[in-house]
């Protein structure tokens, strides 16, 4: 491989990691379940790196990979139209455009958040990180809080009041976007 275009990988990767997230949220959005939204996810980063080398300006990689993936999410749900549960293109071509439209606020609510969390000491934020794993049981969580699962729900609530009033300071201190 020459140095050009592993330079081009080494942007791809870059770009692709830094959105990411952003991505996987705008899709799961459009698309009934998490697993729907991780197998759209593999054709979206195929189309992508496939055709990077069409993107002129990497400053706008965020937009031209939403745009992908709102037309491989499309894709996804018109093969998967005749499951009486997938909304109608209108309605999916709506929640895609509010869904783009809101991004910006959406990614700066999840800034704050991580924000806030850091804020929290160490233990309570490695309790409520533990409490939204995947295939968590609450139980164990709660055990290891050394709490009965309901006095686990109730800190669990109380923290997260914490997390948005102080999600809600830091919007506010950051302005409108």
């Amino acid at each position: 491989m020459d140095e050009e275009t592993a330079n081009k990988n080494e942007v791809f990767l870059t770009l692709f990691t830094a959105n990411e997230a952003a991505i996987r949220a705008f899709v799961r959005r459009l698309v009934p379940t998490q697993q729907d939204t991780a197998d759209v996810m593999q054709g979206i980063a195929l189309v992508l790196w496939r055709k990077f080398h069409e993107l002129d300006d990497h400053a706008g990689f965020r937009k031209w990979a939403f745009r992908v993936a709102r037309y491989e999410s499309l894709g996804w749900l018109r093969d998967k139209c005749r499951d009486r549960h997938v909304l109608s293109e209108d309605v999916i071509h709506l929640l895609a455009e509010e869904s783009t439209r809101r991004e910006a606020w959406l990614a700066a609510q999840r800034e704050a958040l991580d924000e806030c969390l850091e804020k929290l000491p160490k233990q309570q934020r490695q309790l409520v990180l533990a409490a939204y794993s995947p295939e968590v049981e609450i139980q164990q969580v709660a055990q290891q809080s050394g709490r009965t699962v309901g006095a686990f729900y109730q800190w669990l609530h109380r923290t997260r009041l914490q997390l948005i009033e102080c999600t809600r300071r830091t919007l506010q201190t950051e302005g409108p976007l």
